[in-house]
């Protein structure tokens, strides 16, 4: 297995191009999940605490679809290294 590294962001805390949009972290992938996941601040007995917390994991990982996301990248950190390869499960996928 290929270690990843998981880094979560929102959008609306990036800095902002001359244009407004944001630019999100360099990354080989992004995992946009904004129209598939409720945004777990809307916990809010937990916008205080990070990621690390196991109450943050706990809710964030029993929301619906959430482990799709996750397991797709399981997936990507279990290929080959090399764009080719990156490039054919593109191809392969829905």
């Amino acid at each position: 297995m290929h270690p990843i590294s998981l880094i979560s962001f929102g959008y609306l805390h990036l800095p902002t191009d001359p244009d407004g949009r944001p630019i999100p972290p360099t990354a080989d992938r992004i995992e946009d999940v904004r129209d598939r996941l409720r945004d777990p601040a809307a916990a809010r007995d937990i916008l205080d605490l990070d990621g690390l917390n196991p109450r943050v994991q706990d809710i964030v990982l029993n929301t619906p679809g959430a482990r799709e996301p996750l397991d797709n990248l399981a997936v990507y950190a279990n290929l080959p290294a090399g764009p080719a390869h990156r490039d054919r499960m593109r191809r392969r996928s829905p």
